[in-house]
C-alpha cells in the first residue's frame, strides 16, 4: 500500500512538473481586458487587435506616447492602461472632444493637448509617437506650402527620444496609386508613407501584416458599408536613429 501510495506521489510531482507554464496577460492584453472600456469599443477589437499593436509598438509601463488625433479615444484608453500610472499620454487634438476630456479627469496619466495642424506638443520628448489611421488625412491639408504629413514628421523626430518609435497605420491603397486616392478613397500607398517618413530622418524598424485583410481589393472608399472596419491596412514602425 505504501509503495502505491509513493507510486501516486511521483505520478502527481511529474505532472506538476511537466505541466505548461501559466502565461501572465501582457500590460496591454491588461489594458483591453478592463471592464471599463465602452462597450462601442470593444466591439471593434476583433478587427482593430489593439493588444498586439500596442506590443508590436514597443509600448511598455513607464512610457510617454503623444498620440495623434485620437478620435474618440479608442486607443486613447488602451494607452493609458499599458503605460500605468508611472507613464504618460499625451492625446495631440484640435479640438478637445468632452468625452476625452472627461476621460483625463480622472486619468492623470492622460493629458489631452490642444495642438495646431503638424504641431505635437509635449514637455519633454517621448519614447512613442502614435498615429492610426490618419496620414492619409494629413495629406489632404496643408499649412502653407507644406501639407501636414510633412510637418507632423518632422515634428514627430524632435519629439521622439533617440531610440524613439513612430507608429504609423493606415488604410492600403492601391500598388502604384501612391497619395492619389487620400481625398477621393481616404487610403494611401504604404511605400509613399515609407518614402516620407525616412526623408524625414527616421528607419524603418519593422512592419506588420497584423491588419492584413487580402478580400480588401483597395478599390472603395474607406467608410463604405462591407468594407468600413475590415480595410486592408499597413502597419509601419520607424525608429529615430
Amino acid at each position: 500500500m505504501a509503495r502505491i501510495h509513493l507510486l501516486h506521489a511521483i505520478a502527481a510531482t511529474v505532472m506538476l512538473a511537466t505541466a505548461a507554464p501559466v502565461l501572465s496577460a501582457t500590460p496591454a492584453e491588461s489594458a483591453v481586458a478592463d471592464p471599463a472600456r465602452p462597450e462601442a469599443d470593444r466591439a471593434r477589437d476583433a478587427d482593430r487587435k489593439p493588444a498586439e499593436l500596442v506590443t508590436f509598438a514597443g509600448v511598455k509601463p513607464s512610457a510617454t506616447v503623444a498620440e495623434l488625433a485620437p478620435g474618440g479615444g479608442y486607443f486613447t484608453r488602451i494607452l493609458v492602461g499599458t503605460v500605468g500610472a508611472k507613464g504618460h499620454v499625451y492625446a495631440m487634438v484640435g479640438r478637445p472632444s468632452p468625452a476625452l476630456s472627461d476621460y483625463a479627469t480622472s486619468h492623470p496619466n492622460l493629458s489631452v493637448v490642444s495642438a495646431k495642424s503638424g504641431e505635437i506638443n509635449v514637455p519633454a520628448p517621448v519614447d512613442v509617437v502614435w498615429t492610426t489611421l490618419n496620414y492619409h488625412d494629413f495629406k489632404n491639408a496643408k499649412v502653407g506650402e507644406s501639407d501636414v504629413a510633412a510637418l507632423t514628421n518632422a515634428a514627430a523626430f524632435k519629439a521622439l527620444k533617440r531610440g524613439g518609435i513612430y507608429l504609423v497605420v493606415d488604410h492600403q491603397a492601391a500598388p502604384g496609386s501612391g497619395t492619389s486616392a487620400t481625398s477621393s478613397l481616404h487610403r494611401i500607398e504604404s511605400a509613399a508613407v515609407k518614402k516620407e517618413v525616412e526623408a524625414a530622418g527616421f528607419k524603418l524598424a519593422g512592419e506588420s501584416p497584423l491588419l492584413h485583410h487580402a478580400a480588401d481589393d483597395h478599390t472603395l472608399r474607406v467608410q463604405e458599408s462591407g468594407i468600413r472596419g475590415k480595410t486592408d491596412q499597413f502597419v509601419l514602425k520607424f525608429r529615430k536613429p
